[in-house]
């Protein structure tokens, strides 16, 4: 049985109600552009490429990040502590480790 509200294809190891880190632009409508698995917690983040403002972070949940972007199953293995990029929304996606 699967307990993840997502259902059994739910393709990130966090569940869909963990919570993940965003900017306002996101959820204004600008593309996620940069996506982070951090090392140090294992959580989440959905950026918008630019220069990171802390005063415009936002709270989603993993769920909420897959609606604004279903092409996100494309980085959902991407281990701890690795980022990824692309040039715009229909940009293939680009992997490196962080740091």
């Amino acid at each position: 049985m699967n307990d993840d509200p997502a259902g059994p294809d739910w393709p990130f190891d966090q569940p869909a109600n963990a919570a993940a880190i965003t900017v306002r632009s996101i959820l204004a409508g600008d593309p996620i552009l940069r996506v982070s698995h951090d090392a140090d917690d294992d959580g989440w983040q959905f950026l918008d490429g630019r220069e990171i403002d802390m005063a415009e972070a936002q709270l989603i949940s993993m769920g909420h990040a897959l609606e604004l972007d279903p092409s996100l199953r494309a980085v959902a293995d991407l281990p701890p502590g690795w980022i990824a990029w692309r040039d715009g929304s229909a940009g293939a996606w680009v992997r490196e480790r962080n740091g």
